[in-house]
C-alpha cells in the first residue's frame, strides 16, 4: 500500500473536538490554520490574556484531568466565530465568540460542565498570533509544530496488546497510513514530503493521560502510556513536524520518502 494521508484534522479549541478536513493550505513556519487558537484556562493560574509566550498544557482544562469534555461533541465555524456544542446529538450550546455575549455564555456554560465553585468560570484563552499546543510551552518555534500519526503503529499496539484503540486518542493533525510500523520516528530529524508540503521531523511525541479517554465515550478507560510503556519501553506515538516549504495538502496524498538529513 502506498503510504499516504489517511485523514486531516483541526482542533480549534483545545482539549475539544477534532474536526475534520478535506484539505489544508498550509506555510512555512506555522501550523494548521486555526488549529489550537483558543483554550479554557483555569482561572487564577498562570496563564493571563495577553501573555506573549506558552505556558503547560496543565494551565488549561483538558483530557489530561477533564475527561468529560470528551463527552461533548463540539465544533467552532472559523469563517463566522459560532462554537456549538452537542450531546447526544442536542444541542446544547450555540454561541458567537465574536461577541461578549458569547463569550460569556460559553464560559457559564463550562462552569457548570466542569462543576467550577459558584461564582467562578474558565478564562478564555485567545491571542492573535498564539497557539494553545502542547508544545507551545518550549518556544514559539515548537508552538507551530504539526502532529502526525502512522496509523500502522496503533494498529501495531493493538494487535500486541488486544487492546482496541481509537486513532483519535491521539488528537493528531495528520493520519498516515501505508508506512511501517514505527518507522516514522525513524523521519525525526529529516525532511520529507507530504502531498505538496515539504516538512521537518522535529521531535516524538510523549504521550499523557489525555490519551487514556475514549474520544466516543469520554470515559477514562485504557492506561494507554503505561501499555506504550510495557510493551514497547517508550511512551512514545507519533511525531510532530515543522512545516519547511509551504503548500496544498489533502486526504489521500502521498508521503515521498525521499529523505534526506
Amino acid at each position: 500500500m502506498t503510504a499516504h494521508v489517511e485523514g486531516l484534522f483541526v482542533f480549534p479549541v483545545k482539549g475539544m473536538t477534532a474536526q475534520p478536513l478535506d484539505r489544508v493550505t498550509l506555510t512555512a513556519g506555522r501550523g494548521v490554520p486555526h488549529d489550537r487558537t483558543i483554550a479554557l484556562a483555569r482561572p487564577g493560574g498562570r496563564y493571563e490574556p495577553g501573555m506573549r509566550h506558552g505556558v503547560s498544557k496543565h494551565e488549561f482544562f483538558v483530557l489530561v484531568a477533564e475527561e468529560r469534555l470528551a463527552a461533548l461533541t463540539t465544533h467552532l465555524d472559523p469563517a463566522t466565530g459560532v462554537f456549538t456544542v452537542d450531546v447526544r446529538g442536542h444541542r446544547v450550546l450555540e454561541a458567537d465568540l465574536g461577541t461578549d455575549d458569547g463569550l460569556a455564555r460559553l464560559r457559564a456554560f463550562y462552569a457548570r460542565v466542569l462543576d467550577l465553585p459558584p461564582g467562578t468560570e474558565p478564562v478564555v484563552a485567545r491571542d492573535p498570533g498564539r497557539r494553545f499546543t502542547d508544545t507551545a510551552h518550549a518556544s514559539d518555534e515548537a508552538m507551530e509544530l504539526v502532529s502526525v500519526l502512522n496509523l500502522a503503529s496503533v494498529r501495531d499496539v493493538e494487535q500486541r496488546t488486544g487492546d482496541p484503540l481509537d486513532p483519535g486518542r491521539f488528537r493528531a493533525n495528520v493520519h498516515l497510513d501505508g508506512l511501517p510500523a514505527w518507522s516514522e520516528l525513524d523521519l525525526v530529524g529529516r525532511e520529507f514530503s507530504l502531498g505538496g508540503v515539504r516538512v521537518r521531523g522535529a521531535r516524538p511525541t510523549v504521550r499523557c493521560a489525555a490519551t487514556e479517554v475514549d474520544p466516543a465515550t469520554g470515559r477514562r478507560d485504557l492506561p494507554v502510556p503505561q501499555l506504550l510503556s510495557r510493551t514497547y519501553g517508550h511512551d512514545v506515538m507519533g511525531f510532530y513536524v515543522e512545516v519547511v516549504g509551504g503548500g496544498e495538502l489533502a486526504v489521500g496524498d502521498p508521503v515521498r520518502e525521499d529523505v534526506r538529513a
